[in-house]
């Protein structure tokens, strides 16, 4: 992103963005994983003609996905783009392609490898790229909250709902206690079945959706919900606590949408009159009560699409996503802003750059296979579960 391209969405790069970004140098500072081989310099002025050459040479052997919030540089080479579950089915439906290249994060190409045939390899481009919300929730201590409910005696009573944005040994772990999966756009149906099987519902690993979800758009209250605090004993919660809560939320968030405030938006609205201000629902509480609307990636895409001419917008999602709408609507004279003064990208997502997909294409075409993500046998079957049953909401 060029300083020009930052300063149209009224924001500015804090020197921790930059770093995490690998625009600064820090020796301290982590980068990824190390290639079994040659990495491209990033500053090859022919990286996007090796891409084109690479991913030509593989033909229909090769399908690349592209998560809505990667680099443009990346982006130009996924063969579709959407979020995480869209492109999971998408690679899914094309059985054809040997190699699928998943332009995202970790917990993204686990469910593609979930969805996708044994004969399909699912490869990320550089295994460092993670989500810091997914690993707010291990296998081992969602099994230690399972056993606090169980000795609070609301377990049978207790039924899981895990956002897709969590590992697939969370989503093994929800498949085999009864549960489902969510994305923002079903979690209002999630958890309305969820309803109907028990009494409670144990969120993962989001709280924020959770709570949204469950107050913003079921019209529980603020009170029938707790957070369970993975890192105090018995999650910081007691018996009783427990026993009356309808909503037991995991202490987890989005490093990119949990930084917005109320600030943010009362400023937004103070420095552009008629502002609409539209946010992801992973979005603390009191930003999206404050929001003219909500709404997952996907909604937010079509809201702007529908959006009349001359309409202004501040969006509170991942920066690459708002700079490339602005960018597309400016021309039918849509005003896009991003909603917080400084930038917010996901660091984890900005990891897959040119450099690393060019690498990645190369070895594959060269018929070395790289950085394959493949969930285990018990794992993905109860995960893929939990993943059915979402897919069979009413």
């Amino acid at each position: 992103m060029t300083t020009a391209q930052v300063q149209e969405l009224d924001v500015q790069p804090t020197p921790l963005a930059l770093l995490l970004l690998g625009r600064e140098a820090d020796p301290r500072s982590e980068r990824g994983v190390e290639c079994p081989g040659d990495l491209p310099s990033p500053s090859d002025p022919d990286l996007v003609a090796r891409a084109r050459a690479a991913k030509e040479k593989l033909g229909e052997k090769v399908f690349v996905l592209g998560h809505h919030y990667q680099r443009d540089e990346v982006i130009q080479f996924a063969d579709v783009t959407g979020d995480s579950f869209k492109l999971a089915r998408d690679a899914a439906a094309r059985p054809e392609a040997e190699y699928i290249v998943f332009c995202g994060v970790h917990f993204m190409a686990e469910s593609a490898d979930i969805l996708t045939s044994d004969d399909q390899k699912v490869v990320l481009p550089d295994l460092a790229a993670g989500c810091s919300m997914a690993d707010m929730a291990t296998a081992e201590q969602v099994a230690e909250c399972w056993d606090v409910l169980t000795e609070a005696g609301v377990a049978e009573r207790v039924v899981p709902v895990s956002y897709m944005n969590s590992s697939a040994d969370i989503k093994a772990f929800t498949g085999r206690h009864g549960g489902t999966i969510c994305t923002s756009s079903n979690a209002e149906r999630a958890l309305n079945w969820a309803f109907e099987q028990g009494e409670k519902v144990l969120f993962l690993p989001d709280q924020h959706l959770g709570r949204n979800t469950a107050v913003r758009d079921l019209g529980m209250s603020l009170e029938d919900c707790v957070v369970y605090n993975p890192h105090k004993p018995n999650g910081g919660l007691t018996a009783e606590q427990l026993r009356d809560a309808r909503m037991i939320l995991w202490r987890g968030h989005c490093s990119v949408h949990g930084r917005f405030s109320l600030e943010s938006v009362e400023d937004v609205r103070a420095r552009i009159p008629g502002v609409n201000v539209l946010v992801h629902p992973e979005c603390r509480h009191e930003v999206v009560a404050a929001a003219d609307q909500v709404g997952s990636t996907e909604y937010i895409i079509k809201a702007l699409e529908a959006a009349p001419a001359g309409s202004k917008w501040a969006i509170g999602t991942e920066l690459n996503l708002v700079r490339r709408l602005a960018n597309r609507f400016a021309p039918e004279g849509k005003e896009i802003v991003f909603l917080d003064r400084t930038v917010c990208f996901c660091s984890t997502m900005n990891r897959i750059d040119l450099p690393h997909l060019v690498w990645t294409l190369e070895s594959l075409a060269e018929g070395k296979l790289v950085n394959r993500i493949s969930v285990d046998a018990e794992t993905e079957e109860y995960a893929k579960l939990a993943l059915e049953r979402m897919l069979a909401l009413p």
